[in-house]
């Protein structure tokens, strides 16, 4: 992708919300590059004030912060600019919060690590285009944990209840939900 030619429109405003500055910084240089005019927030207040004040045309904004969910900061620019492209970013990928984060109003959900290329992708992307196919799918072991995930969820964390609608032991479903999310 060249980066000098993307078709932002007219207003390049981009919104990054996340905590981990690190992250942020260097992905606001990135997008800098990319041609947005972009403005930072590092917590759920600071991203509401920005989306409040200076509703932007994009954001990209990460899903659990240290004050918050990432998806108040969407609901209110999705008030304030109904039009706007919106990625929500996580390192907590898991089904039931993308359809959260899609049904609330954002464009697209990407897991993290993501890198500026995906990032510029999903904002610039057409809402009839299909996305490309992912180079590298979930394994059949993460799909079964998100899944497991999702109707835990779904049964309000309550382990009882979701070991019988999954059709398996309590046990070994604590011994599933202790471990570390598979690759």
């Amino acid at each position: 992708m060249n980066i000098e030619c993307l078709d932002l429109g007219e207003d390049k405003s981009l919104l990054l919300v996340d905590d981990d500055e690190a992250f942020l910084r260097r992905l606001t240089k990135a997008m800098e590059k990319r041609g947005f005019d972009v403005e930072m927030a590092g917590s759920v207040a600071a991203g509401q004030a920005i989306a409040t004040a200076r509703p932007p045309a994009y954001a990209v904004v990460d899903l659990r912060l240290e004050d918050g969910n990432g998806l108040d900061v969407v609901e209110t620019l999705r008030a304030r600019r109904p039009e706007s492209r919106i990625v929500v970013l996580t390192g907590y990928g898991a089904i039931a919060t993308a359809v959260a984060a899609v049904k609330i109003g954002a464009t697209d959900y990407l897991a993290k690590p993501a890198d500026a290329t995906d990032v510029t992708n999903a904002l610039l992307a057409r809402s009839d285009a299909l996305p490309p196919p992912p180079e590298n799918p979930m394994s059949a072991d993460r799909v079964r944990w998100e899944h497991i995930q999702r109707v835990y969820e779904l049964c309000d964390r309550n382990v009882s209840e979701t070991a019988r609608r999954l059709s398996m032991h309590r046990r070994t479903l604590q011994r599933i939900l202790a471990k570390r999310s598979p690759k």
